[in-house]
């Protein structure tokens, strides 16, 4: 095969390009339905529904009957809608990756409404309010990895990494570079400053204290503690070539102390009186989840919320200079072999391409249909767009609770090791983090900025 072939094959045969133009196609789709109004190209969303709890006028006001959102028409227009576009991208995606589509349909389906099942817990007033819709998708994957084993049917559809790498190529186009501007050298400070010290302490700690011989696991777990969780993780992976099962590990570890941080945080930062910015920039800088941090940062108020969610942003912006650094770093220290040249093609091959989505989306919607369309339709079309990001993270966070066998894990753990590293790394985050949110939003040294 010539090597413009290879190249072409490339492009359409691997998963990370397949991603990219995933994404793509239901960016576009999403543009043009908003920007013409020609079509509705909203995504499935169950709307807050509760067993029957006494709520209060306002958020009763905001409930809608299970039974009355699911006798609807619109209800199973979109849900259609979102299993045919879903369907038929990743089906045409596993196709061209080599999978049998009669094996792959069945398998989409089952894990397409084991994500709807997920959805409608998480929609539930009670429930909703404490956890997100990743931390039931973990558990419904679990319960049946862990009790009757996960189907083999299952399993052709059961694609933690194609599912995410597509959703953060979506994801790409809500990371706006003007949201820097908003929060200025302060976000920066807090979330380009703090981020890559984390990643060398982890590094070090990893590698030198705990003398853990499996780098990428230790490069994984580090960046998944200091940028975003699980985005991080599978940017970083795919760069340093960790192995799945690792992978999952990580996933999983950060997904439980996700949860953990997110309802432990805010009251603790209720307890010490910290001010609402500064609360709600050491959630965004510490919790890892992007849909956490914001529930974490309502608690302290809309302020600190906003603040939150300004910072967690700013960090997301960093996933795909992360990914590049740590490829060339693997492939130039970590796994470079005595008196070998390390050549750009080596550097390239390691790269995870769908980052190159993520930074496409994101300058089309910063440089390009912001200036174009403006503030008030990019956000419209990222609210139909998110819809279409979360269905994705929700095939993959039960995909990982399919793939996660906690007997399996254990033997992973490796005598606590990557547990430690997470732990302490987590600590020195959090304390590295509240130092330069104290420097920066404390009144003392610089003059506090308003949100609007």
């Amino acid at each position: 095969m010539s090597e413009n072939k290879t190249k072409r094959a490339g492009l359409l045969r691997t998963e990370d390009w397949l991603a990219v133009w995933i994404g793509f196609i239901i960016i576009a789709i999403g543009i043009f339905a908003v920007l013409t109004g020609s079509f509705d190209f909203s995504a499935l969303k169950f709307k807050t529904w509760t067993w029957g709890e006494s709520l209060s006028e306002a958020a009763a006001a905001k409930v809608v009957p299970l039974w009355t959102q699911i006798c609807s028409g619109a209800f199973w227009l979109r849900m259609l809608v979102t299993a045919g576009v879903l369907g038929v991208l990743f089906t045409i995606g596993a196709k061209l990756t080599g999978e049998k589509v009669g094996k792959f349909v069945p398998a989409f389906i089952g894990v397409f409404l084991l994500s709807v099942v997920v959805r409608l817990i998480s929609a539930e007033f009670t429930l909703n309010r404490y956890l997100e819709w990743a931390f039931w998708a973990l558990i419904v994957g679990m319960l049946i990895s862990n009790t009757i084993g996960t189907p083999k049917w299952l399993k052709p559809a059961v694609k933690t990494e194609f599912y995410i790498k597509t959703g953060l190529v979506i994801m790409g186009f809500s990371v706006l570079f003007s949201n820097i501007a908003k929060f200025g050298l302060y976000g920066l400070g807090i979330a380009w400053v703090v981020t890559p010290i984390v990643i060398i302490f982890m590094w070090w700690f990893g590698t030198k204290v705990l003398k853990m011989d499996n780098k990428p696991l230790v490069m994984t777990m580090a960046s998944a503690t200091s940028v975003c969780g699980t985005s991080a993780a599978i940017a970083t992976g795919a760069a340093s070539k960790c192995k799945k099962d690792d992978l999952t590990m990580t996933i999983s570890i950060s997904i439980i102390f996700t949860v953990l941080m997110m309802v432990l945080e805010p009251v603790l930062i209720k307890a010490t009186g910290m001010s609402p910015i500064m609360g709600g920039s050491l959630i965004g800088g510490t919790v890892d989840s992007t849909g956490a941090v914001a529930v974490a940062g309502s608690a302290l108020g809309g302020e600190a919320e906003k603040a939150a969610v300004l910072i967690k942003m700013i960090q997301n912006i960093l996933i795909g200079f992360i990914a590049f650094f740590v490829a060339l770093f693997f492939a130039t220290v970590v796994d470079k072999k005595n008196g070998e040249k390390v050549g750009a093609g080596e550097i390239w091959h390691r790269f995870p391409k769908f980052i190159i989505g993520f930074f496409v989306a994101s300058l089309v919607a910063s440089f390009i249909v912001l200036p174009l369309a403006g503030a008030d339709q990019v956000k419209a079309i990222n609210g139909v767009l998110d819809q279409y990001k979360n269905w994705c993270f929700v095939l993959a966070f039960v995909s990982i609770g399919l793939d996660t066998n906690f007997r399996e894990l254990a033997k992973q753990m490796k005598g606590g090791k990557p547990l430690w590293l997470y732990l302490v790394g987590q600590t020195f985050n959090i304390a590295l983090t509240f130092a330069v949110v104290w420097l920066l939003l404390s009144g003392v040294l610089f003059p506090i900025p308003v949100l609007d």
